[in-house]
């Protein structure tokens, strides 16, 4: 079954998208401390032979989106917590693993040439960035999207 986007689903999704992102930012601050003490630690009781483990620091954010987008909520802990999730644009399915990564790339690379870019989200339909766009998902609010469709007023 085909659905379409409706405004409705994305109404008051761009600074609740921002909020979540800062929240994000915040848990992934944490675990990569945790993890670079944990791993400080570690190789302190190796006598140095397992510090080449904190190179894989750079991965946790990239892994961290891609896994929970491709996960059973279909959003990170930050868009839940902001009513968020993240869908297909033509069924509202669940996005694949592929489709997660390709979101996550597309996200880091428009983070790291400026966030100018993501001020695309302003003027394009549905309030979707340009990595939105590339990976075919799009950003809606779980209530209405739960509402919508138990009445099935999806159209």
């Amino acid at each position: 079954m085909t659905y379409s986007v409706t405004d409705r689903l994305t109404d008051g999704v761009l600074w609740r998208r921002v909020t979540a992102w800062l929240i994000d930012v915040v848990l992934i601050g944490l675990i990569m401390s945790a993890l670079w003490m944990g791993f400080m630690a570690f190789g302190l009781l190796t006598l140095g032979l397992s510090l080449p483990l904190l190179g894989l620091l750079p991965l946790v954010p990239f892994a961290y989106h891609a896994l929970f987008i491709a996960g059973s909520s279909c959003a990170t802990p930050g868009q839940g917590v902001m009513g968020l999730t993240v869908r297909e644009v033509d069924t509202l399915a669940r996005p694949t693993l592929v489709q997660a990564v390709v979101f996550t790339v597309g996200l880091w690379i428009t983070l790291g040439a400026g966030v100018v870019w993501l001020a695309a989200a302003l003027f394009l339909p549905q309030k979707r960035a340009i990595h939105d766009l590339v990976s075919g998902l799009v950003v809606v609010r779980s209530q209405a999207l739960t509402h919508a469709s138990a009445f099935g007023t999806i159209a």
